[in-house]
């Protein structure tokens, strides 16, 4: 009999002993689901610019540091506050300084949610910051975020601007997207630059403009997560549209000007693990439209004598042998394509990857005589390059080659080259 009982608590010892390792592999196994899902939203919010600080706000990483040829090193801190502070509210904000021009910048805003499952904002601001003269944003493009801003670098031409703006974000439908602003603002360039209107100069000026925006994504799939509307797939083509109204005599603004942006972006996906993208873009001015909301292509070459000289990083979708400031137009369409490869799979961790570039811009101004201080060239001629580039084949770093072909193509052949290097980091 105590034989049996002997066996009994043997096996009963056992069985427990085993109920311990097994619940004890559960929750190291829970421990260690918890800790990846921890650290695959902290590389998500990290790849998207957002460092968690405490429970209810995010640092906003964009603003931590920066260099540009007018500022030289800014440095700053910002962020917005997230869905532990308040689903119906946000604020955000950040401050910099640059130590170039000495000067400090700020922006203060903040937000309400009037409709969750169409995601209606309203959203305030008060911004006093610089801008780059030329360049031009789409109000319903999604964050856009890289650990490095290639172009940043070298650009010369800002305007410092104070703008009061409030907007609105709503979807009409799950597929179209709108937000409509309105803002007053006061210009005025950090560069020589006088604009002669009959027989008044303005070195600098007020504007009021209102700008309506719309992205329609046709063949992307949404779905409803945590009564919000999510894009869950992406799908192509995309396209938007943009008009802005600068108002004449309202808030004291001093021009009347209009304004037309229309993009077309589409990826194709094919078997072998390649894909081409195709990027249209063109936009119109009309009226009279100071220099600082007009267009360039986004060059990103930089105006010294040799190659070498000139090496620097490739940006996503700028022309690389355009010069800083060569081109300024009133009337603009660029076309931008894009083959990429099957990477090369030499082992799981390295895989270079070959993608062939074709740039082409077309543009024109018109009272250019207006626009007095420096000189530069429009692109009635039609502007081309084709380039390749050879990406990650040192961890996230690549190299890139650009040529400059046709009307613009200059007398010295080394003067149409553009060799860089690409940074590409996923996260």
């Amino acid at each position: 009999m105590l034989k049996y009982c002997a066996i009994f608590f043997i096996l009963l010892s056992f069985q427990f002993a085993q109920c311990q390792i097994k619940g004890a592999k559960e929750q190291d196994s829970i421990k260690s689901q918890n800790d990846s899902i921890r650290r695959s939203q902290f590389l998500k919010k990290l790849g998207n610019g957002y460092i968690t600080l405490g429970q209810a706000f995010e640092v906003d990483i964009k603003y931590l540091f920066k260099y540009n040829q007018h500022e030289a090193i800014r440095t700053g801190f910002g962020g917005v506050t997230n869905d532990e502070f308040s689903k119906r509210y946000h604020l955000d904000g950040y401050g910099a300084y640059g130590f170039g021009d000495q000067k400090f910048k700020y922006s203060l805003g903040g937000g309400f949610r009037l409709a969750p499952k169409s995601n209606t904002w309203i959203d305030l601001s008060y911004t006093d910051d610089i801008e780059e003269t030329g360049s031009s944003t789409f109000l319903t493009d999604k964050r856009f975020f890289t650990f490095f801003q290639p172009r940043l670098l070298n650009i010369e031409l800002f305007h410092r601007h104070v703008t009061k703006s409030i907007s609105i974000s709503h979807k009409l439908s799950p597929k179209l997207l709108s937000e409509v602003k309105l803002a007053v603002s006061n210009i005025n360039p950090t560069y020589d630059y006088t604009l002669q209107v009959g027989n008044k100069s303005y070195q600098d000026f007020d504007l009021t403009f209102s700008t309506f925006s719309f992205q329609w994504s046709p063949f992307s799939i949404y779905e409803f997560k945590d009564d919000v509307l999510k894009e869950v797939k992406n799908g192509y083509p995309k396209f938007t549209l943009q008009y802005t109204q600068n108002f004449r005599n309202v808030f004291a603004s001093e021009f009347d000007f209009s304004k037309v942006e229309f993009r077309s972006v589409y990826v194709l996906e094919h078997k072998n693990k390649s894909k081409t993208g195709v990027n249209l873009w063109a936009g119109i001015a009309r009226g009279v439209t100071p220099l600082t909301h007009m267009y360039h292509a986004y060059p990103n070459n930089i105006n010294k004598g040799s190659v070498m000289k000139r090496f620097s990083v490739a940006g996503i979708n700028s022309f690389e042998t355009m010069f800083f400031n060569e081109f300024f137009s009133d009337k603009l369409s660029t076309l931008q394509i894009k083959h990429y490869f099957k990477p090369f799979e030499i082992s799981p961790r390295y895989q270079p990857q070959l993608v062939l570039i074709s740039r082409f811009a077309l543009g024109n101004m018109s009272n250019i005589e207006r626009h007095q201080g420096f000189e530069f060239d429009t692109l009635d001629k039609g502007y081309s390059e084709i380039g390749l580039e050879l990406n990650k084949i040192l961890f996230p770093f690549g190299l890139s080659f650009a040529y400059r072909y046709g009307a613009y193509h200059l007398p010295n052949f080394e003067d149409n080259l553009a060799f860089k290097f690409t940074f590409n980091l996923t996260l």
